[in-house]
């Protein structure tokens, strides 16, 4: 036998395994683009640590509209523009950092769409490792074509942490407001947004001088969303 044959046999296993993945992936995308996603790794492994587990999915229809705008305002603001990446959006994350790691500050920017976040919250486990933002990645290109913004955006708001064992726009009312996401205020749609992206640290309820600023800013951004349409390609 020779060595090219020896080596291809060798390499059967793994290009099977990659196959399969990539055929049980694409399932997952077509399944959820019409059915609420399960719980994620992520639920699952803060559920296993102690931390419970409340998740209502609920229909981007019985989301306030005003969660929409608070969130493209704070997270995207060209998630109705772009394809699944904002290239400037990662170049000045890129630089942020590397201006971090100079000073030695140790604070990592991230320059993620909203569309990247969808992917990794409801396929993926957590971590900043090279294989898990390859499958992002991929995952981002698939549900773009397969879901379009309108599914994106609610499956976002329905399996994002908004505070220890707390996911999705629903319970994350209950949890902070003690109402339905349908009837959140703008102020309350913000906060919500500008806790986003530490939900274990902040408190929406209770915002200190932080939250409270990033609220405002929110707050103002949302009057632009909806001037602009940047909302648009979630809106029926």
């Amino acid at each position: 036998m020779s060595g090219v044959t020896r080596t291809v046999k060798k390499g059967r296993p793994v290009l099977t395994l990659f196959l399969l993945l990539v055929l049980l992936g694409s399932g997952s995308v077509v399944i959820q683009r019409f059915l609420p996603p399960p719980i994620t790794f992520l639920m699952v492994s803060r559920a296993v640590g102690g931390e419970g587990l409340s998740y209502r999915w609920r229909s981007l229809d019985d989301i306030s509209p005003r969660l929409v705008q608070a969130v493209i305002a704070s997270e995207d603001a060209t998630f109705c523009a772009h394809s699944g990446f904002d290239m400037k959006a990662i170049e000045r994350a890129l630089k942020a950092n590397a201006r971090s790691e100079k000073r030695g500050s140790g604070r990592i920017r991230g320059g993620s769409t909203i569309s990247q976040q969808t992917a990794k919250n409801a396929f993926l486990w957590p971590g900043r490792d090279w294989i898990r933002k390859g499958l992002e990645a991929g995952y981002t290109v698939a549900i773009e074509a397969v879901w379009g913004k309108r599914r994106i955006m609610e499956v976002y708001l329905n399996v994002a942490e908004w505070a220890p064992g707390v996911y999705g726009a629903e319970a994350a009312s209950q949890h902070w407001f003690g109402k339905s996401a349908s009837e959140l205020s703008s102020r309350e749609a913000a906060r919500l947004a500008a806790i986003l992206p530490s939900p274990r640290r902040y408190s929406a309820s209770s915002p200190g001088p932080y939250v409270r600023r990033r609220t405002a800013r929110i707050q103002a951004a949302m009057g632009t969303v909806r001037e602009q349409g940047l909302a648009a390609c979630v809106a029926r």
